[in-house]
């Protein structure tokens, strides 16, 4: 019946059976010889594969065993996939992994090699430095096996031999199991996500926590690979801030740098290939080779032949893979343990030889569905999943076995239920572990707010510029430095502070489309690459995605990156790189695991004369939304330096994910009032003033225009000169105003909010943004949570595209909009 291949007991019960059934071998072969006799695994690293499977199988029953009574909250399962633990023994255990949801094999063998040797290292660079300028098509030195490629002349493979060694049966899988038990039940304790998601990771393990989004990790891999790779030709001293501290580490993180022989792995569905995210991945991976540049990152296809329920064309997945440029293919059948071993191991060591991509193309099946709700006979007839069942991985390993005469079928059957009794065991142990049981506890592994040490690495970047760093900053500026230059634009302030941060961040990078060669659109990054050389500013390819991607790869590895996003209406089809990458790194990692970045977007509107939709955007909803974000719109010269400051210290102590979104309408604004009048623009604060001219995170800054008694108004980036503007003109008019520039728009300056809200009674909140999902409608509620009594007002954006030319004006916010605002609830 359908049903005997779909339920967890059937699947079970059909696995002893085939153990059962399986015949003794005429004779019993020594566990240290190779299972046969061309293969590079010897029996006792295939009984390891044959643990790591079993115990990721384990699992799998238990994950269903738990939601059939409520007390299990993930049941999707790597079932049919446990060939991967292969793929984990052809590597190293410090090559950094961001894991598919079904690569619980591999997880398993991964927590077995660390067992085995919890302190490894790297391997003599007389045997594993890696070449400077490969071949093309460098392939393994003939009459070697792959598995020589991976590790240190004269060693065997890291997968099992070792783990045989440390530990028995189950022991080396427990903590592993714990984990994944820990992560279903959604424990509190559980060591990565701590009760927030299910996730495969670990720091001490090298595996990055990924989430079930899809394909989003793809780009992030790729930015790690490029990462690992300049940071292998840099001192090891570009990994760290002046004050000492690791950027990519996160408080108490325990896990070492990667080797810098490290690859990237990065394991994904066949579905996933057809995802945007993916084909931007495959595409800068590519590109990157085609430039000469080094990338490398071994994806890994773990091709089922299903998006739950949609087939995979038969074949497509294989031509997509293969047509990717630049991109080597390998390709293995996932239930041939010995294949995919020696596929796994060609491509890793063609990967760490010659730092360039490839892809290792694992076909597998599924096993149990999609997940526990999954009723796949809807969709899949019974011969389909007898087929998948008949090429069960776990089972394939097994009848290697004992055919090989390492062990026999009872003896398998023996370390089956072993290890399901400890799986079982462990179960019941968590489900008495805590819950999340707070709103405080869920949101605590979010980005901190830790304002004094921020002040701190700003006070010590100021003595840095000023005592032991001034020569070196001296040159750089050309003799000249910014605080000598005179009075600034936006522009011009924001570039000096680019300059300064990439003097005292030596693992600082500036990249982007067109912020190298030709200084940015604007010229906000001009002269930067020739300051400070093209390893550290460097054009990427236009695809924000990639570039994001790209940035949440290096601070990954250890550096603190600062893309550019050319335009805010450019952000959109990139968003879930900020939304379900950078944001939740930190949720569910703990902390172990950051991406400290600083994404300067230019944007907002009010452009004359140039643009419409795509080059005035005024749209930031979808980034006030994402937890933890911290937002900077610096509307003055003399805010955007500090602020810029603050932005690159968070993102060093706290790892936090900046967006500093400029305005592009006053980049180069000059004037306040009066044309000619200068007022608008600012001198650069020298490093003996930073300290005094800190811009914490969260404080507004206020203006006040006459008695500043009878009005407030609350706004932010173009907002400010037109607020300040309408000002000037009611204060001839006898009115008092005083003018709140937010500068934060994530988080809100609440407090700054509320008390000069309550000094007037009466608040105006101009909103550049749309009525709908804009700023304005946050401000309005912190007041109303407040408990404010007073009046309030709002003149905001129309809910409209910004289209080309003077019709702009229709929907935009204007100064006379403001005054008229501002009369009309003075008026009540």
């Amino acid at each position: 019946m359908l049903s005997d291949v779909t339920t967890p007991q059937d699947l079970d019960d059909r696995f002893r059976e085939t153990l059962a059934a399986l015949p003794a071998a005429e004779r019993r072969r020594d566990p240290a010889d190779p299972v046969t006799a061309d293969a590079p695994l010897t029996g006792a690293q295939v009984l390891d594969l044959f643990d790591a499977q079993v115990t990721s199988r384990q699992l799998d029953l238990a994950g269903r065993w738990l939601r059939s009574f409520g007390e299990g909250f993930y049941t999707i399962g790597s079932a049919g996939h446990e060939g991967n633990a292969a793929v984990a023994a052809a590597l190293r255990p410090t090559d950094p992994a961001l894991l598919h949801y079904r690569s619980g094999a591999f997880y398993c063998l991964r927590a077995a090699q660390a067992a085995a040797d919890p302190a490894p290292t790297t391997a003599p660079e007389s045997t594993s430095t890696p070449q400077t300028e490969p071949t093309p098509e460098t392939e393994p030195t003939a009459g070697r096996s792959p598995a020589a490629d991976t590790e240190v002349s004269g060693s065997e493979p890291s997968g099992s031999e070792q783990v045989t060694e440390a530990a028995d049966g189950f022991a080396a899988y427990a903590d592993a199991a714990r984990d994944v038990l820990r992560g279903m039940v959604a424990s509190s304790l559980e060591p990565i996500a701590g009760g927030r998601h299910k996730v495969f990771g670990r720091a001490d393990l090298a595996i990055v926590p990924t989430t079930s989004t899809i394909a989003s990790h793809l780009p992030r891999a790729v930015g790690m690979g490029l990462a690992v790779e300049r940071l292998r030709r840099l001192d090891t001293a570009g990994r760290r801030t002046g004050a000492g501290a690791r950027v990519g580490s996160g408080a108490g993180a325990t896990h070492a740098p990667w080797p810098p022989d490290a690859i990237v792995v990065c394991s994904f569905g066949d579905a996933s290939v057809n995802h945007a995210s993916a084909t931007a991945a495959f595409n800068t991976a590519g590109w990157y080779d085609h430039a000469g540049l080094r990338i490398p990152v071994l994806f890994v296809c773990e091709d089922n032949g299903l998006g739950i329920s949609v087939r995979s064309p038969e074949g497509w997945v294989e031509a997509t893979l293969r047509a990717k440029p630049g991109i080597r293919y390998f390709s293995a059948d996932g239930a041939d343990p010995v294949q995919t071993y020696a596929a796994a191991a060609e491509a890793a060591a063609w990967v760490r030889r010659t730092r360039r991509p490839a892809v290792l193309h694992l076909r597998t099946v599924r096993l149990m569905g999609h997940a526990g709700a999954d009723a796949e006979s809807a969709y899949r007839s019974p011969a389909e999943l007898a087929e998948d069942l008949a090429r069960d991985p776990v089972a394939a390993t097994a009848r290697l076995l004992a055919d090989a005469g390492v062990a026999t079928g009872e003896e398998l059957l023996a370390r089956y239920d072993e290890t399901g009794w400890q799986v079982r065991r462990l179960a019941e142990e968590v489900l008495g572990e805590p819950k999340l049981a707070s709103a405080a506890d869920v949101v605590s592994a979010l980005a901190p707010r830790r304002p004094v040490r921020v002040a701190r690495a700003v006070a010590d970047a100021a003595a840095r510029a000023s005592g032991p760093g001034a020569a070196a900053r001296a040159e750089a500026f050309g003799g000249k430095p910014p605080e000598l230059a005179g009075p600034m634009t936006l522009a011009q302030s924001i570039n000096a502070a680019l300059a300064d941060g990439m003097l005292d961040h030596p693992q600082m990078a500036i990249f982007g489309e067109d912020v190298a060669a030709k200084g940015g659109v604007y010229g906000v990054t001009k002269g930067l690459r020739d300051r400070f050389g093209a390893a550290r500013v460097f054009d990427t390819l236009l695809d924000e995605t990639s570039v994001l991607g790209l940035g949440l790869g290096a601070g990954l590895a250890g550096m603190l990156p600062v893309p550019e996003i050319q335009y805010l209406a450019y952000l959109h089809n990139a968003e879930d790189q900020l939304r379900g990458e950078a944001a939740t790194m930190r949720f569910f990692s703990q902390g172990a695991f950051r991406n400290p970045m600083v994404v300067r977007v230019a944007g907002l509107a009010y452009q004359e004369g140039f643009g419409g939709h795509f080059h005035n955007d005024n749209s930031v909803a979808v980034l006030r939304d994402v937890p933890g974000l911290v937002i900077a719109v610096p509307a003055r010269p003399d805010d955007a330096a500090p602020m810029l400051r603050t932005c690159l210290a968070s993102a060093a102590v706290d790892g936090s994910v900046c967006v500093f979104l400029e305005p592009i309408a006053l980049y180069h604004t000059r004037d306040l009032y009066a044309e000619g009048d200068g007022e608008w623009l600012a001198g650069y604060p020298e490093p003996g003033d930073w300290v005094a001219g800190h811009v914490p995170i969260g404080r507004a800054r206020v203006y006040r225009v006459g008695s500043a008694d009878d009005l407030t108004i609350i706004t932010f980036g173009n907002g400010v000169r037109m607020s300040l503007r309408a000002a000037a003109v009611l204060a001839e008019e006898g009115v008092g105003t005083r003018v709140v520039d937010l500068r934060w728009l994530a988080p809100l300056p609440v407090a700054d909010i509320i008390r000069e809200s309550s000094a007037t009674g009466r608040v105006l909140v101009v909103d550049e943004t749309r009525r709908s999902g804009g700023v304005g409608e946050g401000v309005i509620a912190a007041l109303v949570d407040a408990g404010y009594v007073g009046a309030a007002r709002r003149v905001a954006g129309v809910d409209s595209f910004v289209p080309l030319g003077p019709a702009a004006r229709q929907v935009l916010v204007s100064t006379e909009a403001i005054t008229d605002g501002a009369r009309t609830l003075l008026a009540r």
